[in-house]
């Protein structure tokens, strides 16, 4: 009897073993699938030189080897911190999730701004009908024509965005993780995406100066390498880079006049800072090794 009651007891004690390990909560692993992920930051942006085409009533015309810079804003507590101007800077904003160990799918906006500089010598190629531009003087037909743009008479740029909405696939791998506190760990991630440019666009031209022009431009596609460093498992600071190729075909440059055009294609490089949050769905049974049927 005694041998039985031992052996019932150990049994007893076996299934309430297993029982504690199948009821563990999962660890929250930033890298694991379940993990949701938002991100916030701001960027700066560097841009290879391209052909600019500008079409519209009367001319059709190219600016060859065209330079363009980011406009950040100023950095002061009002203009990065004042929820009425957060989306003034160039910022980013993305919102991932795990679909399975060491892998990501996200959704994001890269709000990037592209300003034509001016005084810089260029070359003019095309066709400007007689009397369509009486402030810049372009008139008549152009090969390869140096010329000097100036901010009051020709002026070209996307400021109130060049916005890059896009879907990602990364990989994330984590390097090193405190044991004991899980107050601190190291993480990389390396990605891929792909979507269209929401353009919006300042033009002057022909004695006149139009604003916030938005267009649904084109497309772009892009790869990311960024470092992880997360805190408590919730907050993360992730400073990164990427780069990518966007094609605008399609840039309307006056609000009334879907004829009016400017079309292009570059490189470009950025360079972000982000602040993010973990956030972490349990399975249903709450389970490390849940049963296989």
């Amino acid at each position: 009897m005694k041998t039985v009651l031992i052996t019932i007891l150990l049994i007893l004690g076996s299934f309430v073993s297993i029982a504690q390990r199948r009821n563990k909560p999962k660890p929250k692993k930033s890298f694991n699938a379940g993990a949701i992920f938002v991100q916030w930051g701001y960027n700066r942006d560097f841009y290879t030189k391209s052909d600019i085409n500008f079409r519209g009533t009367g001319y059709d015309f190219t600016l060859q080897d065209c330079e363009a810079v980011d406009r950040p804003e100023p950095f002061s507590v009002e203009n990065y911190f004042n929820i009425k101007n957060i989306t003034i800077p160039q910022f980013n904003l993305r919102i991932g999730y795990m679909i399975k160990r060491n892998w990501a799918i996200s959704l994001g906006y890269d709000h990037l701004k592209y300003v034509l500089r001016d005084n810089v010598p260029y070359t003019l190629s095309g066709t400007i009908n007689p009397g369509v531009d009486l402030e810049t003087n372009w008139s008549g037909t152009y090969i390869n024509e140096p010329v000097i743009t100036q901010e009051a008479t020709f002026h070209y740029e996307n400021s109130n965005g060049l916005n890059y909405i896009r879907a990602e696939v990364s990989r994330v791998d984590q390097w090193y993780r405190e044991r004991n506190s899980a107050w601190f760990a190291f993480s990389t991630l390396f990605g891929a995406g792909a979507g269209a440019i929401l353009s919006i666009n300042d033009f002057t031209f022909a004695g006149r100066k139009s604003v916030f022009t938005p267009s649904l431009s084109g497309m772009a596609i892009s790869l990311h390498a960024d470092a992880r460093l997360e805190f408590f498992r919730h907050f993360y600071i992730q400073p990164g880079i990427g780069s990518g190729f966007m094609l605008q075909n399609n840039v309307r440059t006056r609000p009334e006049d879907y004829n009016s055009v400017a079309s292009q294609s570059f490189g470009y490089l950025e360079a972000h800072v982000l602040v993010g949050w973990l956030f972490y769905l349990k399975p249903i049974n709450a389970c490390d090794a849940c049963p296989q049927w």
